[in-house]
């Protein structure tokens, strides 16, 4: 027996509608902003409120030139509205989440009716990328609520009704997407498809009338400009070179370099290939059947297919096509593919094979949670060395961890006995005790340690109250969780820069004045018998100098230089 949500009431349908959006809250709050991107963008959030500076992220006292400050924009405005930084980082991809959501299950309504908006809508959630990136403050979900509102409005000025105002809408959403991170432009590649499908068949384009033409035009244009127009016109208008090297390095090696002749993150043109068979489990395991039927209906020229395929091929082949490859790149395909696979899952789950599947993933998913928490709880000191070394961790963490994992897999296995005549329902449950865990348990468990928050606790209380604090070779984790004012001498800086400009700094107030940084870059200038060893954190061995450690005369020669900047 499987379970169809054909037969579901509205009122047990509202309550998998309550699990899934309980465990997408679940933890807000519970957790810093941890590496390797999170303290990063709250860094620069944080630096808007206080500056009212929001036109050019700073990463401490240099300009951030690596993503449009559009993320950054809605972090700090979630701040202002929350007041809470551990709250406040983490609205903007939670609150992106549940309109991905929203918009996969109305478009799937429109192109399939009522009971298609619901396996979109739950067979998205079980991806374990979608909760997974929802969970996180990253660009990326952001981007994916963009890019999905944006293909969301297209596909509907294509198959439902030619308005301008639906052209408009999806292209401005693609515009702000492009601001948002460049790939926000990848939904207007929708009407590539579509015209295979005019081509194949009888379907009329939309109109050609101006207005159209000027709607579109209009909303990328808007949608570009929320930021793109303040920005070039206070760079054309200032005569600060650093201005300039942000706009250079924004406009070029951030796009075009960066995709084109990426340099780092390049992996082999089936990488996509390994992301998909992890990251979009159990979705992935359907393949097999939803391939061919898909193909099926791409034979018909089916016009709803033609466009959620078409348009999900293109960013595949587009990204596949760079050098430069991480996971969260073909992300924006997924809502698409749910929306088409919603369709056609309560047949398949019909199947005796596919109801196979998805219990021997929940089977295995359940299994390896049970394994790796008895390991962590049984396995010798020494072996778990290894994991806990250089992370700020200790045995206590160990064993929250493990316990957290002990309870979801026994509370899994309950659900699936319960449910044992209801896959569906139960792959649903599970995944939502699975986020649960992870947000209340797994994440505040590991933040401490991750976030550096014990680090730079340790860090304030071996100095005094009174004493300044300077920092070089640091994360910006390390200014996001001191507890005081600090000062750094630049992120990208060269090495030696950064040295003279302490050493002076140290000069001024030796007696009250310490270097925080790490320890394999202690410089020949440091007496290290002064030195304190203030722990690991992030892989990496922390050090504190007072300014009385500097050797009298000490000067870093020119040559000499320290690689500081890698993550």
């Amino acid at each position: 027996m499987y379970y169809s949500f054909r037969n579901t009431s509205a009122g047990r349908m509202r309550w998998l509608i309550f699990l899934v959006i309980a465990s997408l809250l679940a933890g807000l709050g519970l957790r810093e902003p941890m590496p390797a991107d999170e303290p990063r963008f709250v860094l620069a959030a944080k630096t808007m409120v206080e500056t009212g500076q929001w036109l050019f992220p700073y990463r401490g006292i240099e300009l951030y030139a690596e993503k449009p400050p559009t993320f950054m924009w809605l972090q700090a405005a979630s701040y202002l509205l929350v007041r809470s930084w551990n709250v406040a980082f983490l609205l903007p991809s939670l609150l992106a989440a549940l309109l991905t959501l929203w918009l996969s299950g109305d478009l799937a309504r429109r192109l399939w009716g009522k009971r298609a908006a619901a396996y979109a809508v739950l067979g998205l959630f079980v991806c374990l990328q979608f909760v997974l990136q929802a969970k996180r403050a990253q660009i990326d979900m952001v981007l994916v609520g963009m890019t999905t509102l944006s293909l969301w409005a297209l596909t509907r000025y294509l198959l439902e009704k030619p308005s301008p105002w639906l052209l408009m809408l999806g292209t401005f959403a693609a515009g702000l997407g492009t601001v948002t991170k460049g790939v926000g432009f990848l939904p207007v590649l929708v009407f590539i498809p579509w015209l295979w499908v005019r081509w194949k068949s009888h379907y009329a384009l939309p109109p050609h009338r101006a207005v159209h033409i000027a709607a579109g035009l209009t909303g990328f244009l808007l949608g570009v400009g929320v930021w793109l127009a303040p920005m070039l016109t206070t760079v054309l208008m200032s005569s600060d070179s650093t201005l300039h090297a942000y706009a250079r390095e924004m406009l070029f090696k951030q796009t075009g370099t960066r995709y084109a002749n990426a340099w780092h993150h390049v992996k082999p043109a089936w990488y996509y290939l390994q992301s998909m068979l992890t990251l979009w489990l159990p979705g992935i395991l359907l393949a097999p059947w939803l391939l061919p039927a898909w193909w099926r209906r791409l034979r018909r020229v089916d016009p709803r297919y033609a466009l959620l395929l078409g348009w999900a091929l293109l960013v595949l082949v587009f990204f596949t096509a760079s050098p430069g490859k991480r996971e969260v790149y073909i992300f924006p395909m997924l809502p698409a593919l749910a929306v088409a696979a919603s369709p056609l899952l309560a047949g398949l789950l019909g199947r005796r094979a596919v109801r196979a599947v998805v219990w021997s993933y929940l089977a295995v998913l359940v299994s390896v949670a049970g394994m790796l928490a008895l390991w962590l709880m049984f396995a010798p000191p020494e072996r778990l060395q290894g994991l806990v070394e250089g992370r700020s961790m200790d045995m206590a963490t160990v064993a929250r961890l493990s316990w957290w994992l002990l309870g979801f897999s026994l509370m899994a296995l309950i659900v699936m006995i319960a449910l044992r005549r209801r896959v569906a329902l139960a792959l649903i449950a599970v995944t939502a005790a699975l986020w649960t865990v992870y947000g209340v348990g797994l994440m505040p468990a590991l933040s401490p340690g991750s976030s550096a928050k014990v680090l730079m606790d340790r860090v304030g209380q071996s100095i005094d109250l009174d004493a300044e604090l300077a920092m070089l070779g640091w994360r910006e984790q390390h200014l996001l969780q001191a507890d005081r004012p600090v000062t750094e001498f630049g992120f990208k800086r060269p090495w030696v820069e950064q040295w003279q400009q302490a050493h002076a700094w140290l000069l001024q107030a030796p007696e009250r004045r310490w270097l925080f940084l790490r320890k394999e870059a202690i410089g020949p200038c440091l007496d290290p018998a002064q030195v304190i060893d203030i722990g690991a954190s992030n892989r990496r061995d922390w050090i504190l100098a007072p300014g009385t450690a500097w050797f009298p005369g000490c000067e870093v020669p020119a040559t000499w230089s320290a690689d500081v900047s890698e993550d």
